[in-house]
């Protein structure tokens, strides 16, 4: 990776049962992405990287649902981290 490129990182959170649509849960570019996914990491949560898709959710507040534009790009990151975690099981 290109050191002086900077860095995006978002975290989603998303229940089916009560939630319509995935939400933000943080967001961050350079030092702030460096800790998200330090603490994805650190606990154990799979990682998805998409810079297009980290850069777009930027835009969002926290705590704001994924707007419809995104929830097919989303749902594909959804699948891949089921996949992932059935993986580990």
């Amino acid at each position: 990776m290109d050191a002086n490129k900077e860095r995006y990182a978002a975290a989603l959170k998303y229940n089916s049962e009560s939630e319509s649509a995935p939400k933000l849960l943080a967001k961050g570019g350079g030092y702030m992405a460096d800790q998200i996914l330090k603490v994805a990491e650190d606990s154990g949560v799979s990682v998805y990287k998409d810079e297009k898709l980290a850069k777009q959710l930027q835009n969002l507040e926290m705590g704001e649902e994924i707007p419809r534009e995104l929830y097919e790009v989303v749902a594909e990151v959804l699948i891949f981290i089921a996949d992932m975690d059935k993986g580990y099981k």
